[in-house]
């Protein structure tokens, strides 16, 4: 009887979703005496249990980024039965735009993308803020388990986890490829790098209100981009591994992947009672959203390599201009009374070109500059990190860069001989990890049903854990017992 008690309220509270999703969410914001920084509220609502004032904040936040995304136009078609034929068109148009790039490509023309390696480590430092939450907006759908609504939904929140497996979650493949060239100190990043990260983690932790909004902003953000074909063909070019890209060329796929799943579950959540255009109208508002913040194709066409150069070394000089020996002139001047004055950095640098110091367009080995940061015995090893000397080095290089390219090795193939199954990567016994492990699985044990035990496992699923050791375990133990 408790059991079946428990159904019922179960059944209300999915029902109660789709009554508050069909609510009118343009109601005025009462104005605020500040104005919600989309870092701060990306970095707040990871937190284990982000508190009230943050939940309130990103609350304003995604309100305010939904009023301007409705006024920006909109290629979803007029009604829920043309969107798979919009589907279809849109993933022809980017193969034969595609098409067309390798032709280019292949009669000899130049990168569309990333003129050197550093544009592209630049990149994939710049878009971290978002692939570090993939998958974020459908976190809040998970407690709704029950409600076949929301199962496709569910299934692809799951597959972005890697249904637990480490090899297979698409944050930690992320994570690993920053750590692998050096380019995991991104907190730095300007305020509109976060926006997307920002909206994303706001549309999981206010689900119940804008489900419309995460159907549609899903069914947008899993569709195939021509951006992502382009980029993965470019970084394969530079040596840069592109699993995470290539991963979702094929898991988007419009055939059985997650581009047509995210148009089925439209279909699916579409009230039978309620105002359907009503719903449908939010479903194309939360679509928009995915223009919100710095895109890929826009921080492709804005890096400028000699301004990030000029940016490593103003980063640098605040914490060194005072440490170093004043045996050395440049142009008359010491090094730290070049880098005390941060107007100066302009001069500085062409004082190092002037002298020899730095040689452009040769080989930056011809540089005496370069030989200061590169290798183990080099008197600055250490100041800089791998991808800042990328760019030093591509800065250095200009026009003698050379055009060969070389073929990335798939992180994948490098960690083939990794042991990825659940009880070997388990830390060794009395680790605090394995402790943790062996919680969880008693308190799993000791649920009384199946679904206590999902509902145990949903918070362990969430953003901010699921990527790690106990969010891997929770989310295979919740992956199988959702599709049991």
């Amino acid at each position: 009887m408790a059991v079946e008690q428990k159904s019922i309220a179960w059944r209300r509270r999915a029902a109660d979703v789709v009554n508050l999703a069909l609510r009118d969410s343009d109601v005025a914001e009462a104005p605020s005496h500040f104005t919600e920084s989309a870092r701060e509220i990306y970095n707040g609502l990871l937190a284990d249990q982000p508190d009230d004032a943050v939940c309130a904040r990103s609350r304003r936040f995604l309100a305010r980024q939904l009023r301007n995304a409705a006024g920006r136009s909109n290629d979803l078609p007029a009604t829920v039965d043309e969107l798979s034929l919009w589907m279809t068109s849109s993933t022809a148009q980017v193969g034969r735009q595609y098409q067309r790039y390798l032709a280019d490509r292949h009669s000899g023309g130049p990168r569309h993308y990333f003129a050197t390696r550093a544009h592209a480590l630049h990149f994939l430092r710049a878009v971290a803020p978002t692939k570090l939450v993939d998958g974020a907006w459908l976190y809040g759908l998970v407690a709704q388990w029950r409600d076949q609504r929301f199962a496709e939904l569910i299934r692809i929140y799951l597959e972005e986890l890697g249904e637990g497996e480490r090899a297979s979650n698409h944050v930690v493949i992320y994570r690993k490829l920053l750590a692998r060239y050096d380019c995991d100190q991104w907190s730095n990043l300007e305020e509109s790098h976060f926006i997307q990260g920002a909206i994303q983690l706001s549309l999981a932790q206010h689900a119940r209100e804008f489900l419309p909004e995460i159907i549609g902003f899903n069914l947008g953000y899993e569709q195939l981009p021509l951006h992502l074909l382009v980029s993965a063909y470019e970084l394969n070019e530079l040596g840069i591994d592109p699993y995470y890209f290539t991963l979702h060329t094929t898991i988007d796929n419009a055939a059985t992947g997650h581009a047509a799943r995210a148009v089925q579950a439209v279909t699916d959540a579409m009230p039978r009672l309620g105002d359907r255009k009503a719903f449908y109208r939010r479903v194309r508002n939360g679509y928009q959203l995915n223009a919100a913040g710095a895109g890929s194709t826009q921080i492709i066409a804005g890096f400028d390599l000699y301004r990030e150069m000029k940016d490593i070394l103003a980063t640098k000089a605040s914490v060194g201009a005072a440490l170093h020996s004043d045996y050395c002139r440049i142009a008359g001047k010491t090094i730290n009374e070049w880098l005390s004055v941060p107007d100066q950095l302009d001069g500085f640098i062409q004082a190092l070109e002037h002298s020899g110091w730095i040689r452009r367009h040769e080989s930056p080995e011809n540089s005496r500059f370069w030989k200061l940061l590169e290798g183990d015995s080099a008197p600055m090893f250490g100041v800089f990190t791998a991808y800042e000397r990328q760019v030093i080095h591509d800065w250095i290089a200009g026009d003698a860069r050379s055009p060969v390219v070389r073929r990335a090795r798939s992180c994948h193939e490098q960690d083939s001989d990794e042991t990825l199954a659940w009880g070997a990567d388990l830390p060794p016994r009395g680790d605090d990890f394995a402790d943790d492990s062996r919680l969880l699985s008693e308190r799993v044990a000791q649920c009384r049903n199946r679904s206590a035990a999902m509902d145990l496992l949903v918070p362990w699923l969430s953003p901010a854990h699921h990527h790690s050791e106990i969010g891997l375990q929770a989310t295979r133990m919740f992956s199988q017992l959702f599709r049991s």
